[in-house]
């Protein structure tokens, strides 16, 4: 491990680049070392150790789920994610998401001279933080299919719902503590109804019927989070006029019973123009703090932006703007999330292992080859490690622990 570097030293300015790194060299067999927390000692102060000393243990909890070690202790088993008002939560701690997009695991997972490509990209998302995937659970009559024609199913390719007992650990899906959440369908639209009554029948429909079966996950929707006829003062907010005709309505679904957060999408490259510029960026921040505000004030519920990115095929690409648009939309959430507020998380679109660039979208993250992006992928799930770990749900957010290292988590951006 390389030393950890201090940089603009003095008041509010110090920063532990490499933090990640040295947590996560900071516990063996489930124990903190104290020659670390010397190190730490050393580097920012005896004040700042002994808060840390505190905290590593819970730290150290949430690292583990991250990069796959061994389980703590014995008695600190898996529990589902549930949400407690506008934050989602885990054994009554805060859970912000850094995750991120893998439509292609069912099918890799499928064929075993693919499979391998699953255990690496875990892998490789495990490095630089992140906990939570989101993938498909659905391809209908195509190759590798799930459903090869209607009520049938490949059990080659199933080995993925609800009421399915899982052949490794013989747990069924909907008792399945390591499964995040359930999404009734990605980016659903209904061009022939604008009014939005006609998906909002079924939103309501399909969502009783997955509560009925499975009380226990969470459950959204998938929307991409066009405001619809529901709310005219906000349809400005969306990116064209054409998102206000496609049926959906980001208020009025996300109040349908049963679904416990809310779900966004960012594509200002398709959305708006292919030519990247700073009016992108500059959506991205009103886009995610309109939806942010609506699940504060009016949902009172989580908010997730489960898919954004920008495609290396937009005309004015380049990796300075990627990685911009990624820190974009990491600081907005942070802004949300120092308050306590609903916004709960991101998952990017979308990582790829290498050798498999010839499935590339335009959009793809090659983690080892992408190396700028990672670096600002590490620190954001570094920051949110932190806040993880720092303050129960009961604290709500009020106590003096949340400000134990602000220095590390507020810093001007490197």
């Amino acid at each position: 491990m390389r030393p950890p570097e201090v940089l603009r030293e003095g008041t509010k300015k110090t920063v532990f680049v490499n933090f990640m790194d040295l947590c996560k060299t900071a516990v063996q067999g489930g124990r903190w070392l104290p020659s670390r927390l010397d190190l730490l000692r050393e580097l920012g102060g005896a004040r700042l150790a002994h808060k840390l000393q505190i905290t590593l243990k819970a730290v150290h909890w949430w690292f583990v789920r991250s990069v796959g070690e061994a389980a703590v202790g014995d008695d600190e088993d898996w529990q589902m994610v549930q949400r407690q008002g506008r934050q989602f939560v885990v054994n009554n701690q805060p859970f912000y998401v850094n995750g991120f997009n893998t439509y292609w695991l069912m099918v890799f997972a499928a064929d075993q001279s693919t499979r391998a490509k699953v255990t690496e990209v875990f892998k490789q998302a495990s490095s630089v933080g992140m906990t939570v995937c989101r993938t498909w659970a659905f391809n209908d009559g195509t190759w590798r299919a799930l459903q090869k024609s209607p009520s049938v199913y490949d059990e080659d390719v199933f080995e993925t719902v609800l009421n399915r007992v899982n052949t490794l650990t013989n747990v069924t899906y909907k008792d399945d503590p390591t499964i995040f959440a359930w999404e009734i369908m990605n980016e659903p639209r209904c061009l022939s109804d604008p009014s939005g009554d006609l998906l909002q029948d079924w939103l309501s429909e399909m969502a009783a019927h997955v509560k009925s079966i499975d009380p226990k996950h969470l459950l959204e929707i998938g929307l991409e989070g066009f405001y619809g006829p529901s709310t005219p003062n906000r349809v400005q907010y969306n990116p064209n006029t054409f998102a206000q005709q496609v049926g959906t309505d980001f208020i009025r679904n996300h109040q349908t019973l049963g679904i416990d957060f809310a779900s966004v999408h960012i594509y200002a490259d398709s959305w708006m123009s292919q030519t990247i510029s700073d009016a992108h960026l500059q959506f991205v921040k009103t886009w995610m703090q309109s939806h942010i505000d609506d699940a504060d004030k009016v949902l009172g519920m989580p908010v997730m932006f489960a898919e954004f990115g920008v495609s290396v095929k937009d005309d004015g690409y380049n990796s300075s703007f990627r990685d911009t648009l990624v820190s974009t939309v990491y600081s907005t959430l942070l802004n949300s999330t120092k308050l306590g507020g609903s916004g709960s998380g991101s998952l990017l679109w979308q990582l790829f292992p290498e050798g498999t660039e010839y499935m590339n979208d335009g959009y793809a993250i090659f983690l080892p080859k992408d190396q700028s992006v990672s670096n600002i992928i590490s620190l954001h799930s570094t920051r949110l490690t932190l806040f993880n770990s720092m303050c129960s749900w009961k604290c709500h957010w009020g106590c003096k622990k949340k400000h134990v290292l602000d220095t590390f988590l507020y810093h001007e951006e490197l």
